[in-house]
């Protein structure tokens, strides 16, 4: 009885003019009849033990909850869509219901699928419709959340996908006449960034076409295009153009190798493709924004200047690089505090001095929309010094130039008024003492042109070998009765070799460091003059040492600037114009050497000239 039972049971399902397709509790096909293959056309062989090839990727989800929702209890029946093996969809409406055991558990599902009629099918579009439509909205809303350009274009080729069914898409950029692939989804990755020319695409005849959608189909899917001969059996291309600030800017491709595309499918593809547009014009301007900040930054960052930010409680809010290089405040610091300086009027230029010592010159500008202000502020500290010892200058040197132009007026017009009343050795110390000051005026001249020279570069020097020993006690001996106060001793081996460089120039050297040593020496004392040959390359070390009052702390290095004295200040007491170091300085440089100031432990300074050797061994002293 049970038997037969069975056998009219599998009559029934194999007579059955609906189509009848049971799963199993794994979700694979366990019943496929004949109907089934009538409708879907695969044969149960194709299909019994596997997933089902029926429903489209997009409604699987929707399958799944309805096996869910069957499992808890009675029978649902809905209107869908399924795929046939041709690649054509057809509208269905399915009863679903649960396979039971004798102890009540699930053990599968039963699907009887009726082809929908006219009534089901404008049911099942209007219902569709809806879903796709709330579904826009969620993808319009997630692509206008991107703010990157690349994640834009992805999300619009993956939701183009989702949304419109399409068995592969993509989104294509306008460059000039050239189209170029940016994103794609269904499509093998290799093909991104392969590019067409404009006029011998779809794209092309959409945008001669004034409009905004179009569809494509071919029997064979050679369609001489981009990217279509990566997607086998492609049948049918649609094709939605995307505007940016009114023009075209790319177009969103939906590719059918499968599926056939209804009216739906297209009014979404022009509905996302003006989605996308508002997308990209939204990201777009969000990466203008983000490069105009990263530029202004740039510029901020690698000015100069130190520029500062100041809310309208005057308080800091950025403060760049140079700021901290130039008030000695690092950002961490300052933000959140006053500048430490005085502020200007808007628009208006203050300059002031720092705590440090430093000068600035501060610009205020306060900005239109709000009451933050920007301070521009650089260090002026150089030209401040520079103009302080100009004019410290111009005045030292009439002084200096005064002084033996008097004694020579007065001398000549008092031999040119009294020469007869003057006995001859009364007009023989009269002309001696002219013709003294006439060279301390000629010496006066002439450094005041090696000064001028030496800042331009323009030093006449010739390089070569020479005998400094020779050099070294020449001047040594020059400047002994020169001074009953001081002692002038020359320790040079008698065995010192040739230097590399200029014998005037080293001259000249030398004996600005003598008179140094004297000047800056006024109650006597010894003054040393020695060289030695120093390290594996052999350089020759020259020193200049005195007892004299030394270097100030920190002046070491500042003593070899043009117009500078050590004892600032105090020039009466010591004389000169300031320019002699900085000679002394651009005169060591022209022979490749180096010149440094140093104090004696015991009191007094150590000027020191590096020569390289005659044969030029060894590195640069001034990379030492």
């Amino acid at each position: 009885m049970a038997r037969r039972a069975d056998a009219t049971a599998r009559a029934v399902i194999e007579c059955a003019a609906d189509a009848i397709v049971a799963f199993g509790p794994d979700r694979t096909v366990m019943l496929w009849n004949p109907a089934a293959e009538r409708m879907f056309g695969w044969s149960a062989a194709e299909v019994v033990g596997l997933e089902p090839q029926i429903i489209p990727e997009e409604l699987k989800a929707e399958h799944n909850a309805v096996l869910e929702r069957v499992r808890e209890g009675g029978q649902i029946s809905f209107a869908t869509r399924r795929t046939r093996k041709d690649g054509t969809v057809i509208d269905v409406r399915i009863d679903t219901s649960a396979l039971t055991d004798g102890a009540g558990e699930v053990t599968g599902w039963v699907n009887i699928c009726h082809q929908a009629g006219e009534d089901d099918v404008a049911r099942h579009y209007m219902a569709e419709r809806a879903r796709v439509v709330r579904r826009l909205g969620d993808v319009v809303a997630d692509m206008n959340a991107q703010r990157d350009l690349e994640s834009v274009l992805d999300r619009i080729a993956a939701s183009l996908r989702e949304l419109t069914s399409a068995d592969a898409g993509g989104f294509v950029l306008i460059e000039d006449d050239m189209l170029r692939l940016v994103s794609t989804a269904g499509l093998p990755a290799r093909l991104r960034g392969r590019t067409a020319a404009l006029s011998k695409s779809l794209v092309g005849e959409l945008m001669k076409s004034g409009k905004t959608v179009m569809m494509a189909t071919g029997e064979s899917g050679g369609f001489d295009d981009l990217i279509w001969s990566a997607l086998p059996r492609l049948h049918t291309i649609a094709l939605g153009l995307s505007h940016v600030a009114g023009r075209p800017y790319g177009a969103l491709y939906a590719l059918y190798s499968r599926r056939k595309l209804s009216h739906v499918e297209l009014e979404l593809l022009e509905l996302l493709a003006g989605h996308a547009g508002v997308a990209l014009t939204n990201a777009m301007a969000f990466e203008e924004v983000v490069r105009q900040r990263a530029h202004e930054r740039a510029v901020i960052d690698g000015s100069a200047d130190g520029i500062a930010v100041l809310d309208d409680a005057r308080l800091v809010r950025e403060w760049n690089p140079a700021a901290h290089r130039i008030t000695g405040m690092p950002a961490q610091d300052a933000i959140g505090r006053p500048p430490p300086f005085p502020l200007p009027e808007p628009d208006a230029t203050l300059t002031c001095k720092l705590p440090n010592g430093r000068w600035l010159d501060v610009l205020c500008t306060a900005l239109a929309d709000g009451g933050e202000l920007v301070i521009d502020f650089r260090d002026v500290t150089a030209a401040k010094e520079l103009e302080e010892a100009k004019d410290l200058f111009l005045a030292t040197t009439s002084h200096e130039l005064r002084t033996p132009i008097t004694v020579v007026q007065g001398f000549a017009s008092t031999l040119a008024s009294r020469w007869d009343q003057l006995a001859d050795a009364e007009r023989r110390a009269a002309v001696r003492t002219i013709a003294e000051r006439a060279g301390s005026l000629g010496r006066l001249v002439e450094q005041l042109l090696l000064g001028s020279r030496a800042g331009a570069d323009e030093l006449p020097v010739s390089n070569g070998p020479f005998d400094l020993g020779a050099v070294l006690r020449e001047a040594a001996a020059a400047f002994r009765p020169l001074s009953d106060k001081h002692t002038v001793v020359a320790d040079i081996p008698d065995d010192l070799p040739p230097a590399g460089g200029d014998a005037m120039a080293t001259d000249i050297i030398v004996g600005q460091l003598l008179e140094n040593a004297f000047k800056y020496s006024p109650d006597g004392g010894t003054v040393v003059v020695r060289a030695r040959v120093e390290g594996e390359g052999g350089w020759i070390d020259v020193t200049v040492e005195d007892e004299g009052i030394g270097i100030a702390e920190g002046d070491h290095e500042r003593i070899f600037g043009r117009f500078v004295q050590g004892e600032t200040g105090d020039r009466r007491r010591f004389g000169g114009v300031g320019i002699g170091l900085f000679i002394v300085r651009r005169l060591a440089v022209a022979q490749h050497a180096e010149v440094t100031a140093s104090s004696r432990a015991a009191g007094g300074t150590i000027m020191r000239l590096r020569l390289r050797p005659a044969d030029g061994a060894g590195p640069d002293p001034r990379a030492a």
